[in-house]
């Protein structure tokens, strides 16, 4: 399982740390997995959506079927770098690394501010960033998404299973419990639920888009992070193949939550302003 995860045939022409580090411009540190992470996929709509151009980065451990999961000592380069290790981080020439996904939004508004991902209007804003934190932050969407995938696998796998070793990485990063994996569903739902209000009601008065009637970060959250529930067919969003069955939604309550409308809404947004398919 472990190794699944991991690509074997790189196709983007990522740098390595120690090159990118010298490098002006933007570099995005993305690693190199065959599943389309939320955050990873979000951040590169960010700037692809904006046309800033930037140099794809690679982590050392990514690709390594032998990795041990934790503090792996290939990837001591990044936490050198960006002062933790996880990805994606967004490098501005010589600025200090942003690996937070509002820092991100932030960044990408002030290296190009067309299309505007953030609206002018206070209320607008703080909706909008309110909602995005609700699929990126701490125990939001995405957060809860991979409690309830630990809660589904980690009772499958016995003792001295090579899988166990990554499901519980993954456990301590996310602070599982048993507690939190039960209540998962629910609070994906409420979520999902918040969603759909807020599209019915741009959709009621004509709007095609989450807020203020454009285009904005919620929009390009919200198509990326719906991948971890109703991923587009294998063409459009290939993944390792142990992996779309996690990136479903089993369950009952998550499902009732998921509207048509929340689907038609991410293709919507996949086909008129991201890339297409999505390429590791």
């Amino acid at each position: 399982m472990a190794s699944d995860i991991m690509i074997t045939d790189i196709t983007v022409d990522y740098r390595p740390i120690a090159e990118a580090r010298a490098l002006s411009g933007l570099r995005l540190v993305l690693g190199a997995y065959a599943v389309p992470g939320p955050w990873r996929e979000a951040c590169k709509g960010l700037f692809y959506v904006k046309k800033i151009p930037y140099t794809p980065v690679v982590t050392a451990s990514a690709g390594r079927s032998d990795l041990e999961f934790g503090m792996a000592e290939a990837d001591r380069e990044l936490v050198e770098w960006t002062g933790q290790a996880s990805a994606p981080v967004a490098a501005w020439n010589n600025e200090r690394p942003l690996a937070g996904w509002l820092d991100q939004i932030n960044l990408a508004e002030r290296i190009n501010p067309e299309p505007p991902l953030v609206p002018a209007a206070l209320d607008d804003r703080a909706r909008m960033f309110g909602l995005v934190n609700e699929l990126a932050g701490e125990h939001g969407f995405a957060w809860t998404k991979r409690l309830a995938i630990i809660h589904r696998v980690m009772p499958t796998l016995p003792p001295g299973d090579p899988a166990r070793a990554f499901w519980s990485h993954l456990g301590e990063k996310y602070r599982y419990t048993p507690d939190a994996g039960r209540r998962a569903p629910a609070r994906m739902a409420e979520i999902l639920t918040a969603l759909d209000q807020q599209l019915a009601g741009a959709l009621a008065r004509g709007e095609r888009y989450f807020i203020d009637g454009r285009l904005s970060a919620l929009d390009i959250y919200w198509a990326t992070f719906s991948t971890m529930l109703a991923p587009m067919s294998p063409a459009l969003c290939p993944m390792a193949t142990s992996f779309r069955e996690h990136y479903s939604n089993p369950d009952p309550e998550t499902q009732a939550a998921l509207s048509p409308a929340l689907i038609a809404h991410r293709d919507f947004i996949y086909e008129n302003w991201l890339e297409l398919p999505i390429v590791f």
